[in-house]
């Protein structure tokens, strides 16, 4: 896979003179937390495709199953912040082996849940590793690349969630329709193990940023104060705040709409497992696209348009694929534009927190704002199951959706642009 994705990188997406200067050093990094943020995609994404399935097994309701995805992300926005202070005083490194190593066990557990209550504690377990591997990842990555390059590497780091997803939803195909319904959803979960794997090469090749070290040392002889909730102090609470609100609105989109895809595809449109693949298959090609162009024109028109661009597209978007009365086939092609936009969005992220923050708090600030507004988008999942009770399943994702979108284009008004900013021991 990867000779393969570096061949892409060395042609046909633009200039790729960045991936050239890295050491070897910082290529390692960059494939490490690659594979970590699509093996994290993985198992978060197995679990959207077993939800009809869990349905079946628990005898439970759409708000019950919605519940799960809700408590997950909740305990993921908590265990997003506290990987942040740990990164920041122990080890952006140490931090990801930790936090990969976790969500991978208890994904794996997960799988041998006999009641409801069983299932939803052992995904809510998961859910602090998961919430803590993209601030632990995306803080290391965003500290190794150099500032006119941070966005595209950063940015196509985050693709890696379309190519999790995708085999999420090969094995979810081919499980779900040659197994006993009973035993494919177990299995989705047993597969959640593979990520444990990349632990070893992380621990091996993998070293944290010179100018995390460099902090570090300052702290260490008394030139440097650090406090873990400096984030909150009066310098700082306008940034942590409007950030909060930025990630809010891109993950209440993308947790409203992708947690119930699968379901909304295959109760409501009518759709077998294998013809509702093939549209969440155009999704997910989206989405890649969609990371990859994002990430160029986070460092060719800046954080701020391409929040802006993005986050108006992917409400017209929603609107379009949940709300008007389209046919199959039209629904099919629309799909691209779905992911490419919803998820894509996603590309400008990780850069855009990190250079929002100094390097002594950035794990901290990085790992509050980004999970809070998990946090807060986890009760999405929820709400569009109780809606659903009442509008239908479409009509409830595109309500959530829209509202989402609109946080997401004021916060990117109100925060300033950060577009070559360097990162240094003081900043």
């Amino acid at each position: 896979m990867t000779s393969a994705l570096e061949t892409n990188l060395s042609s046909g997406l633009g200039s790729t003179r960045w991936y050239a200067e890295l050491t070897s050093g910082e290529r390692r990094t960059f494939w490490a937390c690659f594979a970590g943020w699509a093996l994290d995609a993985l198992d978060v994404q197995i679990f959207s495709f077993a939800i009809p399935a869990i349905i079946a097994a628990f005898s439970i309701t759409n708000v019950e199953a919605g519940l799960i995805g809700t408590v997950t992300l909740l305990t993921s926005a908590l265990g997003g912040w506290f990987a942040g202070m740990f990164a920041d005083r122990f080890g952006r490194v140490r931090t990801l082996q930790i936090t990969i190593l976790w969500f991978a066990v208890f994904t794996f557990l997960s799988g041998f849940a006999q009641t409801y209550h069983q299932l939803l504690v052992s995904r809510a377990v998961m859910g602090f590793g998961f919430g803590g591997e993209w601030a632990a990842g995306a803080v290391l990555m965003g500290e190794v690349i150099r500032a006119q390059h941070r966005g595209r590497a950063v940015g196509i780091v985050q693709s890696g969630w379309s190519i999790g997803w995708a085999v999420a939803a090969i094995l979810s195909t081919v499980l779900l329709t040659t197994l006993r319904q009973d035993i494919a959803w177990r299995a989705l979960f047993w597969v959640g193990l593979a990520p444990a794997f990349i632990v070893f090469w992380v621990r091996r090749f993998v070293d944290d940023p010179p100018v995390f070290k460099a902090v570090r040392e300052r702290i260490a002889t008394g030139c440097l104060t650090q406090r873990p909730l400096e984030i909150f102090s009066p310098q700082i609470i306008k940034t942590t705040i409007l950030t909060c609100v930025l990630a809010t609105g891109a993950q209440g989109g993308y947790y409203a709409l992708f947690t119930w895809l699968p379901t909304y595809l295959k109760v409501e449109r009518k759709l077998s497992v294998i013809g509702s693949g093939s549209y969440i298959a155009v999704v997910i090609v989206g989405s890649f696209f969609g990371y990859v162009v994002g990430a160029y024109l986070a460092d060719s028109i800046g954080r701020r348009a391409n929040f802006l661009i993005y986050g108006a597209c992917s409400l017209v978007a929603v609107i379009v694929y949940t709300q008007l009365p389209i046919n199959d086939t039209l629904m099919l092609f629309l799909g691209f534009p779905l992911g490419f936009f919803a998820t894509g969005i996603f590309a400008g992220m990780g850069p855009f927190l990190t250079e929002h923050f100094p390097t002594r708090m950035r794990g901290s600030g990085q790992g509050f704002a980004y999970n809070f507004g998990r946090g807060v988008a986890a009760m999405n999942p929820t709400f569009v199951g109780l809606l659903s009770a009442t509008l239908p399943l479409g009509q409830s994702i595109g309500l959530f959706s829209v509202l989402a979108y609109g946080l997401l284009i004021a916060a990117a008004l109100m925060l300033p642009e950060t577009k070559g900013r360097e990162l240094t021991a003081d900043s």
